[in-house]
């Protein structure tokens, strides 16, 4: 009797034994491994902590990367996507084609919801573009659309985009924040007032919004492509970075952006945290209101520009992160002229300028900036510089959101920004900055207009020949150069702190989060 309940226990504690076991492997169905060999496991919030609020989360309104990156291939999709190296690739359009130089026609596909259930189909296409175009409802981004005459629809899943005139950028573009496709329900329940309650079919959905605080996005479920790894996004606004640093030191972020030049030692220091680095297409400049005193003379820009010693700036404010400009194409967007000259660093050459706009005793001016460390470290080493020509320069800092508004009225005289170049095309930098139609909000914040510039802007446009397009961007970087419209600083580097716990994070060229692929260790 003894030995058959030994046995029946051995059996008793064989089956526990394999219950335990099966449990243990449904419970890490969820792991994986990254290319490091650590386990990740799918799952759980991933928390950002980044320096500003979106202005706005409604795609036709927003003018800032900053903005877009919060929606952009989460929330809001386009009939295009990129690929990270950046190419273009199907994403809400399965295919595409060129029927004629004026007709673009694409086969979207027919298993995409919106996150309100509402199916994606031709007639939303046309509804969101229709909305875009709309004079009334007076969308900042239209100008980059201004091509489009109408968006038909051939039947359900099949449209096409009728132009005025042949454009060879449109798929650039239509990958861009601006291409992103909105729910009709949301068009109809906002019409022409800002959306401030994102609704697309993208791998994340929108929860909620707390201007100020944080915004919140979380796993659709019913995504029709790859799903997203974790289960929810929080976007937290902590202006200061010395806390959003700590706060990934404490386990409380997994990401903090923008990290300043100053602070990557620090965080190359930690056990916790690493810094990532990336190329963007864009650049940094300093820029001039060319319609207001004194920099409506085209000498005290010039005198200005032959003023500044950029090498110094570049190793003493930026430690070398990212290359010197000397346009404001990046060196990685096309049409970008390699051998364009920007102005030399000659003060007596600056001085005879200034004496020739009537300021033999220099003068006075305001830079404005936004309140980023390495701008306003750029805005007192050009302050200091500048007084080596009797020029007195007075700094402002403002938040984000205010500098942005106040630069798009024109408000400022002298101005340190960057453009981050959503598409990777010339005619994205070329159009919304310098074409006279672009004043304003839509890009041209230096209220400039060229005749000629305008021609050639164009032109690129319409040309279809790559190596034509080259030759017409490179004349138009030549022009705003001899004009002094800006003085570039350097190409953007895309800087990031992160959690030694993530995996998968990157930022596009364009300067975009890309999370679908972020895990969690």
């Amino acid at each position: 009797m003894k030995q058959k309940l030994n046995i029946g226990k051995f059996f008793l504690v064989l089956l526990i034994i394999m219950a335990i076991s099966g449990c243990s492997t449904n419970d890490n169905a969820g792991t994986t491994g990254n290319e490091k060999g650590d386990k990740v496991n799918n799952g759980g919030t991933l928390v950002i902590v980044r320096l500003s609020d979106a202005e706005n989360l409604d795609h036709h309104f927003m003018n800032t990367i900053n903005a877009a990156s919060i929606t952009h291939g989460k929330v809001y999709e386009g009939l295009v996507g990129r690929d990270k190296d950046s190419q273009i690739q199907p994403l809400l359009a399965k295919s595409w084609k060129q029927v004629d130089d004026k007709t673009w026609e694409f086969k979207l596909r027919d298993d995409v919801k919106f996150h309100d259930g509402t199916l994606f189909n031709a007639s939303a296409v046309k509804m969101n573009f229709d909305r875009l175009l709309d004079p009334n409802v007076n969308a900042p981004r239209a100008g980059v659309f201004k091509m489009v005459s109408e968006v038909k629809v051939i039947d359900e899943f099949t449209v096409q985009f009728i132009l005025d005139e042949s454009f060879a950028p449109l798929l650039s573009i239509l990958a861009s924040h601006e291409g992103g496709i909105i729910s009709p329900n949301a068009i109809e329940k906002f019409g022409k007032n800002i959306i401030n309650e994102p609704n697309g079919t993208g791998p994340f959905s929108f929860e909620s919004w707390k201007p100020g605080q944080e915004i919140v996005l979380a796993k659709n479920e019913q995504y029709f492509g790859d799903k997203a790894k974790v289960d929810k996004v929080i976007f937290k606004i902590v202006p200061e970075e010395t806390t959003r640093t700590s706060m990934i030191e404490t386990g409380e972020a997994h990401i903090a952006e923008p990290l300043s030049v100053t602070m990557m030692d620090t965080v190359d220091a930690s056990s916790a945290m690493e810094v990532y680095r990336s190329e963007g297409f864009g650049t940094e400049y300093i820029g001039f209101n060319t319609e207001k005193k004194p920099f409506n003379d085209i000498r005290v820009r010039k005198a200005i520009a032959h003023a500044i010693e950029m090498d110094s700036i570049i190793k003493g404010v930026f430690n070398n992160v990212g290359k010197k400009a000397n346009s404001l194409l990046g060196s990685q967007v096309f049409g970008y002229h390699e051998s364009l000259k920007a102005y030399e660093f000659n003060v007596n050459e600056a001085k005879r300028l200034l004496a020739e706009a009537g300021y033999p005793n220099g003068l006075k001016t305001i830079l404005s900036t936004n309140d980023v460390k390495e701008r306003i470290s750029l805005a007192e080493v050009v302050q200091s510089q500048l007084k080596g020509i009797g020029v007195d320069v007075e700094i402002q800092v403002f938040e984000a959101g205010t500098f942005i508004e106040k630069r798009n009225r024109g408000e400022s005289q002298m101005f340190i920004n960057s453009w981050r170049n959503a598409t990777g095309d010339a005619d994205y930098n070329q159009f919304n900055l310098f074409h006279s139609s672009s004043k304003g909000p839509a890009g041209n914040v230096f209220f400039y207009s060229n005749e000629r510039v305008d021609q050639l802007v164009n032109a690129g446009r319409i040309e279809s020949d790559p190596e034509k397009r080259i030759q017409i961007y490179a004349e138009a970087q030549e022009l705003e150069m001899q004009d002094a419209v800006y003085v570039p600083v350097r190409v953007i580097e895309n800087v990031a702190a992160v959690s030694k716990n993530v995996d998968g994070f990157r930022i596009s060229a364009a300067g975009y989060l890309e999370l679908n692929d972020v895990s969690i260790k």
